[in-house]
This record gives C-alpha cells, structure tokens and sequence, in this order.
C-alpha cells in the first residue's frame, strides 16, 4: 500500500524540535488510520527534500516511531506502518477496559474456569487458609482477531459468581465492580520471558518469541485482597507506559 506524497507543516520558530514534529504527525496520522497498515514511507532522501529537513533528522524521526513499534525497515521494500502495539499504562484498570478504551475490540476464550485451591503461595497472597478453593480462571485475550495474552486469574469464590459467558462477555473488573466490590490499589511486577511452545501457539508466535509478563495482587477499599493475576503478553503487539515524576 503505498502513500500520497506526504506534506507535513513544521513550526521551525517552535522550541519543539523538528524530529519530533515530524513523528508527532506521523504518529497521529497512524493512529488515526490516515495512514493503514502497510502504507509505504517514500525514499528517506524524497522525503527529508520536500519537507526540508535533513536526512539525520528525518532518521530520528523515523527511528523514534520504529522504537515505538509503528514502523518497521524491511530490506528491499522500504519503511512500513505496521498495525501499532497496544500502549497500557500502568494504572488500577483491566486489559478489557484498556482495549476497549482505544477502540481495539477485546474478545475472550475462556480456556478453563473451575474450583479448587490454588498454589500454597496464592493462598498465602490471597490471605486465604491453604485448603480454601476459589476461582481460577485462564483466558485468552484478543484484539480485534489477533490474540494478544493468555490470563491467569485467583478470585475468592465469596466474592463474585463466575460462569465462562460472563468471563467471555465482560472484563473480570467490570464482573467484580458489579457486585459492589470497589478497587482501590495493586502491587504489581512486570518482567519479560521467552515463549514456551504452547504458549507461543496460543499467542500466534514463534517458540522463544519474547513475551512481557506481569504479577498483580489487588486489594479493595477495605484492604482485603480481590484478585490475584499472572499475565503473559505478546511484546510485538504490547507495552507498559509508565508517567514519571519527581
């Protein structure tokens, strides 16, 4: 798919600098969907011409949104947009509700849903005696028709009744909100790991492609623990963002 020669505006008075201009545009443009997945950048020599800028600078530019994994350099066949990954901040809110939120269309396949006690660790976590049962839930996130985590979730049975439509239908904090139960804060670790071959089956990968992992213990508003989850995501198609401050 190719592209309409591109013409951006630059402010060249403006303290922002012209690189990131240039990316800021083009991002918004890629998210939009102005421009779909697979439209072709034009040569890097074309492009720095006719917007003025010179060839490092467009690079940076261009760098900046390949890190951001919105293109990609494909040798003989130039600079591509590639359907971008979905950015979660890292805030108290589900993967349902993120994708939901930028318009990604979540769908579940509830691959196992029972009762029974969880690891000696999880009981611990769930401040739970070790030969109490709860929920134990494995999903299978989508967005849209691309899969994107496999889920693993400990929930007290006292708590929320859980059956595989209402896990297939909703998110599991939109099911927890709806019995009265109000979340208020999460401990939470995020890591990285390669894909065992089930795993990367499931996730439409390839054996030893790199996955991110997160760890979340939530409490309620009244401190006891609600959920506990284990979460593996396909880092070609996922990211944390994290907002910093002093």
């Amino acid at each position: 798919m190719t592209q309409t020669p591109l013409s951006i505006p630059l402010d060249r008075s403006s303290p922002v600098p012209l690189y990131f201009q240039v990316a800021q545009e083009l991002e918004q443009r890629i998210q939009s969907g102005e421009m779909p997945a697979g439209t072709k950048l034009e040569n890097e020599l074309v492009l720095a011409d006719r917007l003025g800028l010179s060839r490092p600078t467009l690079r940076r530019a261009i760098e900046y949104l390949v890190d951001r994994g919105m293109l990609v350099r494909k040798r003989g066949v130039g600079t591509q947009v590639v359907r971008p990954r979905v950015r979660r901040p890292v805030e108290l809110s589900s993967l349902y509700d993120d994708l939901h939120r930028v318009g990604e269309h979540p769908r579940t396949d509830v691959l196992r849903l029972a009762q029974e006690t969880p690891p000696a660790s999880v009981a611990a976590s769930l401040e739970l005696s070790a030969d109490t049962e709860v929920h134990v839930i494995d999903r299978l996130r989508y967005a849209g028709d691309e899969p994107l985590a496999l889920m693993r979730n400990y929930v007290p049975l006292d708590l929320v009744r859980l059956d595989e439509q209402s896990l297939a239908d909703n998110g599991l904090y939109q099911l927890l909100r709806a019995t009265g139960v109000r979340l208020k804060i999460a401990s939470q670790s995020i890591g990285a790991r390669n894909a065992a071959p089930e795993e990367a089956e499931s996730l439409n990968e390839k054996p030893g492609a790199p996955l991110l992992t997160m760890d979340r213990t939530v409490y309620d508003d009244i401190g006891r623990v609600v959920e506990i989850g284990s979460h593996i995501y396909r880092a070609s198609r996922y990211s944390f963002e994290l907002t910093l401050t002093d």
